[in-house]
């Protein structure tokens, strides 16, 4: 998105890749359809130590503007829950509409190519302000655009390479952990998600800063799904997490309602009616297996009243996430209060601009994250 809107401005732009294909990360978003953004962007969709950093750039490129981008190229797309915007085909349209624009544009791309230096000379000559050393020989630039990216999924080219370029020209990094990323376990509740396995649930999963009604997808690992990717942004190691398994119903209230009109009936009887089987015989082994052969009658309203709210209030403590191997995202990155929100330059070296993930900014699950790479992208590219 920088290359080509500078490109457009007339600016003669080079683009390196380490990569030996371009777009690997847009081709796997969204299960190969490309997520690329979200009808409802707000700045609280996003995460930063400087919240009010991102406001200026997702003004200026907004979700709407990249929908026009892609019906011009005519793209068919469609909408999911909460505002998520799909290719109907594939991701590949997303990433040859901008690299047609690239080409439109005049912009060259050069993939599979390692950059091992940059410096900026003193003596540079006007319009070489940067040199950097590179695999395919020697490049000089007056502008430089970091795009490079956080740590995660390092099998697509996630590296840590931004981070120590910035900390070359005396950028602060903030710390940098894995985003949008499954839970593991390494208690006894491990057997149970590896029984489970497959198993998608709506519920609500919170902790003390965030609460997200999504699915939550039992793994042979832990607890993946949108729920837990989205919470995981939230979390730090050694806290728990809360499942709402009846975000909808007071569960307490429910139960005893139940002991009136099914005085004879067996609890995993009438869970059975709103819950898969396997997983209320998981619970029942784990929250009252004591009264499972119970009738609701013999049940006390108090046994009744802790029983829901576990099941509203299910208490889970991760050993940790499965890291940067599966993460969507990298949190943390470059301290944003050393950038300018307006054209995303660093304040400490003229001429340099990191745009994207490799800043501490970080955006929920949904297509805000791409937003955020369009929007940046493009702040950048009116100016360098």
């Amino acid at each position: 998105m920088a290359a080509l809107t500078a490109g457009q401005r007339g600016r003669k732009v080079l683009v390196l890749d380490r990569s030996n294909k371009v777009g690997k990360k847009i081709l796997m978003s969204g299960g190969g359809r490309c997520n690329f953004t979200n009808l409802f962007v707000e700045p609280g969709n996003y995460l930063s130590a400087n919240p009010h950093f991102c406001i200026s750039a997702l003004n200026r490129y907004t979700q709407w503007d990249f929908i026009s981008l892609v019906e011009k190229h005519r793209i068919p797309w469609h909408e999911r829950k909460h505002g998520e915007l799909f290719c109907d085909d594939s991701a590949k349209d997303i990433l040859d509409m901008l690299l047609a624009e690239c080409e439109r544009a005049k912009v060259t791309i050069k993939a599979a190519c390692d950059v091992t230096a940059v410096t900026a000379p003193a003596d540079a000559k006007p319009g070489e302000r940067f040199l950097l050393q590179t695999g395919l020989g020697e490049f000089r630039c007056e502008s430089l655009v970091v795009a490079t990216g956080g740590l995660s999924i390092p099998t697509l080219g996630g590296s840590g390479f931004g981070y120590t370029l910035a900390k070359q020209f005396g950028h602060q990094v903030l710390p940098t952990r894995a985003g949008l990323v499954p839970f593991m376990f390494s208690d006894g509740f491990k057997a149970v998600t590896e029984r489970l396995s497959g198993l998608a649930v709506e519920v609500t999963l919170s902790n003390e800063l965030a609460a997200f009604t999504e699915n939550l997808l039992f793994t042979h690992r832990g607890v993946s799904g949108p729920a837990a990717l989205q919470l995981s942004n939230y979390w730090l190691p050694g806290e728990s997490i809360r499942v709402n398994l009846f975000p909808q119903d007071d569960m307490a209230g429910w139960l005893k309602t139940q002991k009136k009109t099914h005085p004879k009936s067996l609890l995993r009887t009438l869970l059975n009616e709103r819950l898969a089987k396997s997983l209320v015989l998981e619970l029942q082994a784990l929250l009252w297996a004591d009264l499972a052969e119970t009738p609701l009658a013999q049940w006390t309203d108090a046994a009744l009243e802790q029983l829901g709210g576990q099941l509203n209030g299910w208490l889970l403590k991760p050993s940790g996430t499965e890291g940067y191997r599966t993460a969507e995202v990298t949190l943390g990155g470059v301290d944003t209060t050393e950038l300018s929100s307006k054209t995303m330059e660093s304040k400490k070296q003229p001429g340099l601009y990191f745009v994207g993930e490799v800043m501490d900014v970080t955006g929920w699950l949904g297509g805000f994250n791409f937003q955020w790479a369009w929007a940046s992208g493009h702040a950048a590219g009116q100016v360098v």
